[in-house]
């Protein structure tokens, strides 16, 4: 008898059955084997019946090779019958999943390789996450239209929001695209299925996060700095160009609401909200208008911030000058302006016109501005006592990030530059910045140091005596302690 082949909840499995039908070929053979002995010894036509008895068990033999080989348990072919050798199904994987076979050594190392790669299945193609956005009919099945269209280009939609209009939808979907699959044919395959205003950019990882997660983080995070709320305002929005203008003075009330309501006004791909000191805040993307939907989380920020009042996150850090002098670098606002009024006293001229770039008559109005939250973030190094003796300005002008510096003259070329310059490139960093830029005069080799001692690629232009250093941030970051090597 044949060997036990499988095993199912830890006992062998016996083949009864078939153990039966061979005993019984096995004595059925032994009974004709005597009976055709005795009639070749006693009868008349012994030699017929011999060769009728060798016909009937080269029959036997037959029948039992062919019935061994159906019912052998080794590997089938790729077309072949099932015969019980894959492994148990999911739902019966609680016990001993072990499934071997009485098949030689040479057949199983040859077949396992086959089973494996089969087991794999194909290599997975490689994709690419894409933004889109595109208005459908506002009718029933439109939506379903697009996807199934999607889906033939083998598209997967991994979110989708809807932002409802009066004549239509506006549908903004994360997309995970075959990467041989361009823009281009994905915004006809949209086209043909009854979407207008398409619109398509790349995606990253950071894109999977959902809507109202990232909202929330974006209301924490300008709930902790009013400084955050321009940056806020630009990821919720995407790719835009913000301007904060203040309120000029001697307005009137009915002037300022022409300039923007309390409530805010929408204008196709311009967003003007009521800044919490009275000002205006501008959004502007070109080609992409803003649906009320994001008008509405975007007044809701700006209600939010205007509520929670100035602040910025408190705390310091104590450092050591090479000469042995300890300074404080921390954040500053409008209530450090007396103090910065001060350092600019104490200040010179010629550094004065080197940082605003020429003579200073209204230095309250220059510093009001740089301290203020709304506009960016400022650190100042303070002395021991408490002195301002620097300031480092990281402003968001636009869709574009300016960084400048002020080190009063008695304590220059001590590193203090230096310092905040690599704490706002960091702050920058971390804000999502692609580059910052600088603006200073050729003759400020200072400034010019210090932006070197970032070791990032720097851009110079140079226009009538003005020196814009523009630098990358996309390329190595920058060190969080510099050495004190600058002028400034």
């Amino acid at each position: 008898m044949s060997d036990v082949t499988r095993k199912r909840h830890g006992r062998p499995v016996h083949h009864w059955r078939r153990d039966l039908v061979e005993l019984a070929a096995l004595f059925t053979a032994v009974a004709v084997a005597d009976a055709v002995a005795n009639l070749v010894g006693h009868g008349p036509d012994g030699p017929e019946l011999l060769l009728v008895s060798a016909v009937i068990l080269a029959a036997t033999a037959g029948f039992h090779t062919w019935w061994a080989r159906r019912h052998t348990h080794a590997p089938p072919d790729a077309d072949g019958p099932d015969t019980g050798t894959r492994p148990l199904p999911a739902q019966d994987r609680t016990g001993d999943t072990t499934n071997t076979t009485d098949t030689t050594t040479a057949t199983a190392a040859t077949t396992a390789p086959e089973a494996t790669d089969a087991a794999a299945g194909p290599r997975p193609e490689p994709t690419t996450l894409w933004r889109m956005r595109t208005t459908v009919r506002d009718a029933p099945g439109s939506l379903a239209v697009l996807c199934t269209a999607l889906a033939g280009d083998g598209v997967d939609i991994l979110s989708l929001q809807t932002h409802p209009l009066a004549d239509g939808t506006v549908d903004e979907f994360l997309l995970r695209a075959p990467a041989a699959l361009p823009a281009a044919d994905l915004t006809r395959t949209v086209s043909r299925a009854g979407g207008s205003s398409t619109w398509v950019e790349r995606a990253d990882a950071h894109d999977l996060v959902d809507a109202p997660t990232r909202i929330l983080g974006l209301a924490t995070r300008t709930a902790l700095d009013a400084a955050e709320l321009p940056l806020a305002l630009r990821q919720l929005l995407g790719r835009c160009t913000i301007r904060s203008l203040p309120a000029k003075a001697g307005r009137t009330e009915r002037a300022q609401e022409e300039a923007a309501p309390v409530e805010g006004a929408l204008d196709g791909t311009v967003l003007r909200l009521r800044a919490p000191e009275g000002g205006v805040i501008t959004v502007e993307r070109p080609y992409l208008p803003f649906t009320p939907t994001e008008f509405a989380r975007a007044r809701a920020l700006v209600e939010l911030d205007t509520r929670l009042g100035p602040r910025i996150p408190r705390g310091q850090d104590v450092l050591t000058l090479p000469e042995g002098s300890d300074i404080t670098v921390s954040r500053a606002d409008t209530g450090d302006l007396d103090a910065a009024k001060d350092m600019h006293e104490r200040c010179s001229k010629r550094t004065l016109s080197m940082r605003y770039h020429g003579p200073v008559n209204d230095a309250d109005r220059y510093l009001n501005h740089l301290l203020s939250p709304r506009f960016g973030r400022t650190l100042a190094a303070r002395t021991a006592s408490g002195r301002v003796v620097g300031l480092g300005h990281l402003l968001w002008d636009g869709d574009e990030t300016e960084i400048a510096l002020l080190v009063e003259d008695d304590w220059q070329r001590r590193g203090i530059g230096g310092e905040l310059l690599g704490r706002l490139v960091s702050m920058a960093i971390e804000a999502g910045c692609e580059s910052v830029y600088a603006v200073t005069q050729s003759s400020n080799t200072g400034m010019v140091a210090a932006m070197r001692g970032l070791r990032l690629p720097l851009d110079f232009q140079i226009e009538e005596g003005t020196l814009v250093i523009t630098a990358r941030l996309d390329a190595t970051p920058v060190r969080s302690q510099l050495p004190y090597d600058s002028h400034q």
